[in-house]
């Protein structure tokens, strides 16, 4: 398991891979929000993310494009931590710079794009293949 949390401990993530943080994917986003932020991503399908939130006043939700995920960022300290789509299950995938091990995570990274063509059922679909099962709960 791998852990991390925002700056101030508020936000917390248990990152449960099947893999090696080595052998995981190191991605970067090129939509609008990802480039002001410049976030490293990495997601493993097979594995699952807890996301933990310590109170509903120390998180905000932000969504953008299609509305589909919640960008979670700090209230306190402002950083920002994870994308959540919520389902069943809910599927994230993790700021790398969140995790204590973060330096474990040695790919090189690869671009993807904005996905600005898409629409919510085939973005929907990608994060299924793609992002990590995922729960986010308070407390």
């Amino acid at each position: 398991m791998l852990d991390g949390a925002c700056h101030c401990g508020a936000l917390t993530v248990r990152f449960h891979a099947t893999r090696l943080p080595a052998e995981l994917p190191v991605r970067v986003c090129g939509c609008t929000f990802c480039r002001k932020h410049r976030p490293r991503y990495t997601t493993d399908p097979a594995g699952r993310v807890e996301l933990v939130i310590a109170r509903a006043d120390d998180v905000s939700r932000y969504r953008f494009g299609l509305r589909l995920a919640d960008f979670l960022l700090c209230r306190a300290c402002g950083v920002f931590v994870a994308a959540y789509e919520p389902g069943a299950p809910g599927r994230a995938v993790i700021n790398l710079a969140c995790l204590t091990d973060a330096d474990a995570f040695t790919a090189e990274p690869t671009a993807f794009t904005a996905y600005d063509s898409e629409d919510a059922a085939t973005r929907t679909a990608r994060r299924a293949r793609a992002w990590t099962p995922a729960t986010l709960q308070l407390g």
